[in-house]
């Protein structure tokens, strides 16, 4: 045996309990960890899995009305459905595949369905707790990191029937998080258009629908509908959509209330069906041309379905119902009967929709000798230029179990494409150097911005030409220093994104890097901080006369201090739109032509860096 071959003997062989299996793998309960940068990220799951629970009570019928409060670290959720069986109330949340779920006589078409869930919280929360009261009795017990704190006897209560759980997650494994109220209201208004009737009171803030998908489409949509919403319902299933006046295609799917971020046979269902029922109701058009442009929302219900990760954002499932029609048959023929009726009833939707289908067809085949050539001049420059430093694993590689992790930074200039470079994860992250600032694409046409070089190699780089089916990375990081030139760049190219391929914004693919402004440092320690308040405690906390460094742009940090920031410990900012403005009225302001509003903003700005300049001078 070579000395340094590791010995296998049964000291290698460990048997783990449920709640270090889930603290040791966490990723197999609740996907990726994170901050809470990203909608998907471990902190949010935590709440769904809690909040399915509660949505399961309603749909069978039982309370109507879900109270949420979230303070700083501290999640609470309280539902008034029938509430855990007293006697069952620790095995619940502390015994691996225990719950009512398995009967189906309590709980038809429920999402959770395994087991897991509430456990995953509860072994991952540094405190946990669950109250059920049913009857005018309440049981509790609290945990922390899933061991039993206090297994409370029985009392008596005058509060109404249901469950509530506080939990806070545990500083260990997710570290650094924060709840984005973002995140958090977008997932409780999903909740609440799936379930009509249904209120949710969070943080003082009222969420209820009367409309179902229909409001979430006029809710989330950036603009104004090309026509009027088409909204159709059936026995377990229920569809929404029009055109916008964008491009690409934005699908929001749903299977029993679970939001499937990642589609699944169901949306796949809806995107093939709906483009064969409208072209067979024109007898011609392409599926692509239909398709562009669309918005939609579809929601099936199933018996048992069956995701591809514990975390239900992809629908696996190919029979609907037990008597084994398929997701794909059951959404056919529910589109071929209820839209092809409405095509027929509604002449007006149907001249709307085939001027812009027509619209597309042209624009498609004006843009395909373009593309072409723009393939062949991306693969030629990029080869040579070598723009793009790509990593080993890419977004689109379903095998591989770090794809969320695979990111792009797009910088400004060799100095700090090479500094990036030189210390990221070549695994999983890959680098891509702007020339120069890009071209204002606000109000152009997407022939223009084919043919614009420094665009044509970002496309070619994300693989998205065509559409974002095969995204090559999933976070796009726009690294650019943090100075008026930084921020013009950094608008620059979020303009691009949000007037040809808003998608990748909607769907919480693109952030901004956040680097530090200040290094302080002493003999024993150094401190980089990203804010004025950060570099004030560093002074206070550094002691006498420390060396503070003010840092102007990228490349001048080093790679050996830039592998800090990149790291375990990056901090990025999520590029999340707001329902108060659409992408036009956003683009308008800052890349549009002057008014006196963005005159107001810039000098505002301008106030803020000179104030640094002044600073700066002071340091030194």
């Amino acid at each position: 045996m070579a000395n340094n071959e590791v010995k296998y003997t049964e000291d290698n062989i460990r048997s783990l309990d449920w709640k270090e299996h889930i603290r040791v793998r966490p990723g197999m309960y609740i996907g990726k960890l994170g901050d809470g940068s990203s909608a998907d990220d471990g902190i949010y799951v935590l709440v769904k899995e809690v909040m399915d629970n509660s949505i399961d009570e309603f749909v069978m019928g039982n309370g109507k009305k879900i109270d949420i409060s979230i303070n700083n670290d501290l999640v609470e959720i309280r539902d008034y459905g029938r509430g855990i069986p007293l006697g069952k109330v620790k095995d619940v949340v502390s015994k691996m595949n225990t719950g009512g779920k398995y009967d189906s006589r309590a709980f038809k078409k429920s999402v959770g369905l395994n087991g897991v869930g509430t456990k995953a919280v509860n072994a991952l929360s540094v405190d946990f707790s669950v109250e059920s009261i049913r009857e005018g009795e309440l049981k509790k017990v609290s945990f922390t990191r899933g061991e039993v704190v206090n297994d409370f006897p029985l009392e008596k209560t005058p509060q109404k029937n249901g469950t509530k759980v506080l939990f806070s997650p545990d500083k260990d494994i997710f570290k650094k998080y924060k709840f984005r109220d973002t995140y958090l209201e977008k997932m409780f208004w999903n909740y609440c258009y799936l379930n009509r009737g249904l209120t949710i009171n969070y943080n003082g803030n009222k969420f209820v629908s009367n409309n179902g998908l229909k409001d979430l489409l006029e809710a989330n949509m950036d603009g104004s509908p090309l026509y009027p919403i088409v909204h159709l319902e059936g026995s377990d299933i229920e569809v929404a959509f029009t055109h916008s006046r964008g491009y690409g295609e934005d699908y929001s799917s749903f299977v029993n209330g679970q939001h499937t971020t990642q589609g699944g046979t169901h949306q796949s269902a809806f995107r093939e069906a709906v483009a064969k029922v409208i072209k067979d109701f024109f007898n011609k058009y392409e599926p692509v041309d239909i398709r562009q442009g669309i918005v939609a929302a579809v929601s099936v219900k199933v018996i048992e379905p069956v995701f591809e990760s514990q975390t239900k954002t992809k629908l696996g499932s190919t029979e609907i119902e037990p008597d084994g029609q398929s997701v794909r048959g059951f959404v056919m023929d529910f589109l071929k009967e209820k839209l092809d009726n409405f095509l027929h009833k509604n002449p007006n939707v149907v001249q709307h929709m085939e001027n812009k289908i027509k619209q597309s067809e042209k624009e498609r085949k004006e843009l395909s000798g373009i593309r072409k050539l723009a393939r062949e001049r991306a693969k030629k420059v990029s080869l040579h230029n070598k723009k793009l430093r790509d990593c080993k694993i890419h977004f689109n590689d379903f095998k591989s179990d770090r794809r969320d992790d695979t990111s792009i930074f797009i910088t400004e200039g060799d100095s700090a494409s090479g500094s990036i470079t030189k210390c990221r994860d070549v695994k999983t992250q890959a680098v891509f150097s702007l020339r120069g600032k890009p071209l204002n694409s606000f109000g152009l046409t997407k022939k223009v911005v084919y043919e614009n070089e420094e665009f044509n190699l970002i496309q070619a780089a994300l693989n998205i030409e065509e559409d974002m089916d095969n995204l090559r990375y999933n976070k796009i990081i726009i690294a650019t220093d943090a100075d008026v030139d930084g921020m013009h760049i950094r608008l620059l190219l979020l303009t691009f994104f949000l007037r040809f391929f808003p998608d990748l914004v909607k769907k919480n693919h693109v952030f901004i890097l956040q680097t530090p402004l200040f290094r302080v440092r002493n003999k024993k320690e150094t401190r980089y901080c990203y804010s004025d308040e950060e570099k004030d405690r560093a002074l206070n906390d550094l002691g006498k006369n420390p060396e503070i460094t003010r840092f102007k742009g990228l490349g001048e940090i080093s790679p050996d201090e830039f592998k800090h920031f990149i790291g375990d410990d990056i901090r990025l900012e999520p590029v999340i739109l707001t329902k108060d403005k659409s992408i036009e009225e956003i683009l308008e302001f800052y890349m549009g032509k002057n008014t006196p509003d963005r005159q107001g903003f810039i000098i505002e700005n301008l106030k803020v860096e000179e104030d640094y300049f002044e600073e700066e001078k002071e340091l030194t």
